[in-house]
């Protein structure tokens, strides 16, 4: 029978007493494999090195267990004798100094501070008169330096955690979404208290919210290196290096957080998202059904195993999966977009028109929905009000960059660098035939290429959006207050191609042609954007598709509704494209 923390607490506490420290060893260790902040475990097994002439290794020991509670008065003494034991004196005084403004007895205060303090003339041997002086005169310099210093370290003194009010602001800024506030907070925090895990733990998770990923990278690096052994810590690391596209990192680190945690289920949940982008899909999915037998409620994790099983061609397990998300949680607008596609995808017509006409009614407006209502009217011949885009193909945009940028400078210098280190992943593409695409988010790295590229982009994207200005669709009217960019590149060798697809979570999607090799046909290498797939149009229904002749340097903005594939090259060079999508926030 599993213990229980406390039950484990109790045993690791009687053998100690016993004088069976390896079994108290293990028992301490097994707690902090659940929680490693826990306050008695720490201390326990910084007392149990100690014990063994390691005051060294207690010190982490004993600062976790007072930061995790500091009104024990043990907790403060057991650190301050550790400091004296590995000869830090300062620290010591420092800590012992803050430790009085809590309220140290005084007895147990002056105690502590005889070890601090050096002596004088204690069995001193007779010496003539002069070098006594002379003897004396020194300690008497030194224990006035010492004075001095305490002095100073008094005036410069800083708390070795922030204030319980202090933590219990920031959590509480980052709870009811006030980031700037918790920005402030958790940056002060970090600054004044460097090595207070928590405080960067939740900055990491501040900065990923608010979509500073490489920033956020940074904090939970240092939340990990503070506290290894703390599992969430480990989850999240695995989650911002995901997100970054350094895919075989994020899953060394989810593993981790598994191994110390096996019953975190975002670890799992994590984990999974990382082993679907390296075409791991077997796995991904067996991992979600941990995640999800840890935490059934769990929405999000419904939601990517659904993704999952639609890849595979489970449909109608992943509509199943779909339906327990809208059931958990109502508006949660991917989960519907998902069951409509699962619903059109399964040929279930009337399940289909429902769940359209509701979403219509509900004034829904995204990708998805603008194109299977495209799709829908080439399939059935049942036109339904489009609120994204009635006619996308009006919206596609072919700009010339060459006249405008330095291309080869600005970027395909700057491509061909990202696709020719190291530290960014390829992820698992089934669309793409004979290539290879980056994982996560380019412009979430931060360097000279994404800021110079993105400029470009967005400056783009506005004038795009001025040329429309009075168009009455929803592409335009309701264009997102804030987006961002995700982007990702895309390499093929010759034979090469993108299948048909669309980007249901972006509003406005594009591809900037970084090389595009000499073609042997005319149509060789094109892109091509179309209402819906071929597969879609019946009698006399026609799938109506525009062929757009892409040359190296060509910018192609089209509505993210809007079905697109390439068709085939032959070529001994490259075709390596920008693909990109405006995705709200």
């Amino acid at each position: 029978m599993e213990l229980t923390v406390e039950q484990a607490l109790q045993q690791g506490v009687a053998a100690h007493r016993e004088g069976k420290l390896q079994e108290a060893e293990r028992l301490y260790r097994a707690i902090l494999q659940s929680q490693p902040l826990h306050p008695d475990a720490n201390h326990n097994l910084g007392i149990l090195a100690v014990s063994v002439n390691k005051a060294d290794a207690a010190l982490p020991l004993f600062k976790t267990a007072l930061e995790a509670n500091p009104k024990i008065e043990q907790f403060w003494l057991s650190y301050i004798d550790a400091l004296i034991k590995a000869n830090q004196f300062d620290d010591a005084n420092a800590v012992l100094e803050q430790g009085k403004k809590v309220g140290l007895v005084r007895d147990k205060v002056d105690a502590v501070e005889t070890h601090i303090t050096p002596t004088t003339e204690v069995n001193e041997p007779k010496l003539n008169m002069q070098k006594k002086s002379l003897i004396l005169s020194e300690k008497r310099k030194k224990l006035a330096e010492n004075k001095n210093q305490k002095k100073a370290k008094k005036q410069n003194l800083k708390a070795i955690s922030p204030s319980e009010a202090e933590i219990k602001s920031l959590l509480e800024h980052y709870e009811n979404g006030r980031y700037d506030d918790a920005d402030k907070l958790a940056k002060s925090i970090t600054q004044q208290f460097p090595s207070h895990q928590f405080a960067w733990k939740v900055l990491g998770a501040l900065l990923k919210q608010t979509g500073r990923i490489s920033e956020s990278l940074v904090a939970n690096q240092k939340s990990v290196q503070l506290m290894p052994q703390d599992a969430e810590a480990q989850s999240n690391l695995g989650n911002t290096l995901q997100e970054l596209g350094r895919l075989e990192e994020a899953e060394a680190s989810c593993r981790q957080a598994i191994a110390l945690k096996p019953d975190l289920a975002e670890a799992h949940n994590n984990l999974g998202i990382t082993l679907q982008e390296l075409g791991r899909l077997d796995e991904a999915e067996a991992s979600y059904t941990q995640a999800i037998a840890l935490k059934p409620d769990s929405f999000v994790v419904h939601y990517n195993l659904g993704i999952i099983l639609q890849e595979i061609g489970r449909l109608d397990e992943a509509e199943a999966s779909y339906k327990k998300v809208v059931a958990l949680k109502s508006d949660y607008a991917e989960a519907h977009n998902s069951l409509l596609m699962c619903f059109y995808l399964l040929d279930k017509q009337s399940l289909f028109f429902d769940k359209l006409d509701y979403l219509i009614n509900e004034d829904t407006s995204n990708a998805t929905i603008g194109s299977l209502t495209c799709r829908s009217a080439l399939k059935y011949g049942v036109e339904k009000p489009n609120l994204f885009c009635r006619e996308p193909l009006q919206y596609v945009s072919h700009i010339d960059m060459n006249t405008q940028y330095d291309f080869e400078e600005i970027f395909v210098g700057k491509a061909r660098f990202i696709l020719n280190e190291d530290r960014v992943s390829n992820r698992k593409q089934p669309l793409l035939v004979n290539g290879y695409q980056t994982s996560g988010n380019l412009f979430d790295i931060k360097d000279s290429f994404t800021e110079q590229i993105q400029k470009a982009i967005r400056l783009e994207i506005e004038k795009y959006r001025s040329n429309f200005k009075d168009s009455k669709d929803g592409l335009i009217k309701k264009w997102p207050t804030e987006y961002s960019l995700y982007g990702w590149l895309i390499s093929m060798k010759s034979g090469g191609e993108l299948k048909p697809h669309i980007h249901s979570n972006a509003w406005l999607s594009g591809s900037l042609y970084i090389n595009v090799p000499p073609k042997s046909k005319a149509e060789s290498g094109n892109l091509v954007v179309s209402l819906g797939e071929e597969i879609d149009a019946t009698d006399t229904r026609i799938n109506v598709k525009e062929i757009i002749n892409v040359v190296t340097g060509s910018l192609v903005l089209f509505p993210a509704s809007l079905t697109h594939y390439t068709i085939p090259f032959e070529a001994e060079e490259e075709r390596i494209v920008l693909a990109f999508d405006v995705k709200p926030k």
